[in-house]
């Protein structure tokens, strides 16, 4: 099979194309003819080794090497193969799925715990946007956040992949969006069901004398105490990313808004969706959602495979609005 391998840390050309053998699904594993991907900064994390403090951790991206060879946390495709104990799958499904790793490849190896039926609404293209920004605004507003219909709900970072499902999904699940962008994606977020947007180039949410019930803090861009001044008293803060750094942002940034946590009325909590174990039962809560148009994957570019570096160059840049996916 033909696939993109990371031998060591650096800029996006360090991934490699290979031919490698089809792997074999093991137990409880399904094998996926992989037919579209997409790229996000989970990917440029472990492409960095990005940041540093990240490389002790448990699960991280490795001391001195890669620790995921191929990176690719998002796919669409076709179950090819079944390993001993899947049940409820049939080889020449539709599925998309959330590996986490060998995304970019044209087969991968899938816990069947990590997929779930493509909803036939969606292209391949368009499934493979999902899993993993879908399912985090899922924990982040139904799980973490605790969101209630009628509640106002602010979304920090909107125009992005996690900020664009979230916008959607917040507003199909009752509640008041008001959403923090650019100005050039204040038209995209508005259609995307948000009532309020704020053009953070020109008004500092912190500062505004709106109180929300729930913020949703997926770009960080604000120190944890100065977020928590616009929440209600009994408000929720769910933290999902942060500003990008070297040694140890978004970590360290997460890490001291969650320090605050006890010296303040409001919940500070953070929306961990790589360690979640209900990925296949989150993706098909998600799926009447986007068979009947209430969610819509927001795609910005399409790249073809052998232009995966292209493509990584692309979103690293922090731009896009909605994913950035590749075919395959």
């Amino acid at each position: 099979m033909k696939a993109f391998v990371l031998h060591k840390y650096g800029p996006p050309d360090n991934l490699t194309p290979a031919d490698l053998p089809i792997p074999q699904p093991g137990k409880d594993e399904v094998l996926v003819r992989v037919r579209a991907a997409s790229v996000q900064p989970y990917d440029w994390h472990f492409l960095r080794g990005e940041p540093y403090l990240a490389r002790l951790m448990p699960g991280g991206p490795g001391l001195r090497k890669p620790s995921i060879p191929i990176l690719g946390a998002d796919i669409s495709g076709t179950v090819s193969a079944l390993g001993p104990g899947v049940t409820g799958i049939t080889v020449g499904d539709e599925v998309f799925a959330m590996p986490k790793q060998g995304g970019f490849a044209q087969y991968a190896i899938v816990h069947m715990n990590d997929l779930a039926p493509k909803p036939a609404a969606l292209s391949y293209e368009q499934a493979a946007a999902v899993p993993l920004a879908a399912c985090t605004a899922l924990l982040a507003l139904r799980d973490q956040g605790r969101l209630e219909p009628g509640q106002n709900v602010l979304i920090n970072g909107a125009s992005g992949g996690v900020g664009t499902f979230a916008v959607q999904l917040a507003k199909a699940l009752g509640a008041k969006v008001t959403a923090v962008c650019s100005t050039r994606n204040v038209s995209l977020v508005h259609s995307l069901g948000a009532a309020h947007v704020i053009d953070y180039t020109k008004t500092n949410f912190t500062r505004e004398p709106t109180r929300y019930d729930l913020l949703v803090d997926i770009a960080g861009t604000h120190r944890g105490s100065a977020a928590r001044r616009v929440l209600t008293r009994k408000g929720t803060l769910v933290i999902v990313g942060g500003p990008p750094g070297r040694w140890f942002q978004p970590a360290a940034h997460a890490f001291a808004t969650l320090a605050t946590a006890p010296f303040a009325s409001q919940r500070v909590v953070l929306a961990d969706v790589i360690h979640d174990p209900n990925t296949a039962a989150n993706l098909r809560t998600l799926t009447p959602y986007l068979e009947d148009g209430r969610i819509t994957p927001v795609v910005d570019r399409v790249y073809p495979f052998d232009e995966i570096p292209a493509a990584m160059t692309y979103q690293e840049q922090g731009h896009a609005p909605g994913k950035v996916v590749i075919t395959i």
